[in-house]
């Protein structure tokens, strides 16, 4: 009787062992790799978390040059939008009273108002405009006035085509700087990998991420520089092209004005309207 009911426990004792023995080795191989799965779930949400400024900091000493150009591009940009206004250059009202001078053949009172005025256009006439000769009938010494106002062109835009250049080379070289952040962490990374024989992947790839983001930093500046860099000198050029052509009209204006005086001069009295 007590052998068949040992016969009949032997089963259920071994399932019980194996199951315990199962269980065992589960809570064993779960206490031991738990450690780990957290810290790599802690991992990944630290890599979650970051943002682009936690890079950049990371980054270190070799996002300085590249903080500091991103800063004079934007105030390179400000400033060079304030000074590219038309109000600036050649405002509607200068231009008006010039024209009313013109016409009218009153140059001396159109350099007067003109020497007043700050406006591109205004120190322009006031530096071409002494060339009119009124005793030149022909046209006025209107080849003197238009050397006159080539020369203050070329005296002028220094200035600010140098401002307007800035961009550009921060365009050129801010890439440059992020390249050379890379390299230099790139090869950090090697050396790693080097002194180590084999390192831990996700470790190496977050050196070889940190070491873009210089590139990125660098073109993320270099972008806009540029683009502003071509915006800036288009409306420059735009704006100079408007003063030369505000000028040929006040000549023509005068011209004009003093050709219709001779022909009307020489119409007699009783044909005059």
């Amino acid at each position: 009787m007590i052998q068949s009911h040992l016969k009949l426990r032997q089963p259920f004792l071994s399932k019980n062992i194996l199951f315990f023995t199962a269980l065992l080795a589960f809570l064993f191989v779960f206490i031991y790799s738990a450690p780990e799965l957290l810290a790599q779930e802690a991992a990944d949400e630290e890599v979650k978390k970051k943002t682009m400024l936690d890079n950049v900091l990371d980054a270190g000493l070799w996002m300085v040059p590249l903080i500091l150009a991103s800063v004079a591009m934007i105030g390179f940009v400000v400033y060079n939008f304030i000074e590219l206004n038309q109000n600036k250059f050649n405002p509607l009202e200068l231009k008006a009273g010039l024209l009313d001078h013109m016409q009218n053949v009153r140059v001396r009172s159109a350099i007067e108002m003109a020497s007043g005025h700050p406006s591109y256009l205004g120190r322009m006439v006031a530096a071409s405009l002494p060339q009119f000769d009124a005793t030149n009938t022909e046209d006025f010494g209107r080849e003197d006035v238009d050397d006159a106002v080539a020369e203050f062109t070329i005296s002028n835009n220094k200035r600010y085509l140098t401002n307007i250049g800035y961009l550009g080379v921060i365009g050129q070289i801010a890439p440059m700087l992020g390249l050379l952040g890379t390299v230099v962490g790139m090869m950090g990374a090697f050396n790693t990998l080097a002194a180590e024989g084999q390192a831990d992947p996700s470790t190496l790839a977050g050196d070889i991420g940190l070491a873009m983001v210089t590139t990125a930093s660098g073109l993320i500046v270099a972008i806009p520089s540029i683009f502003f860099f071509f915006f800036q000198r288009n409306r420059f050029n735009r704006l100079v092209a408007d003063c030369h052509q505000d000028v040929s009209e006040l000549l023509d204006a005068s011209y004009e004005a003093a050709n219709a005086d001779q022909i009307m001069a020489k119409v007699p009295e009783g044909f005059q309207a």
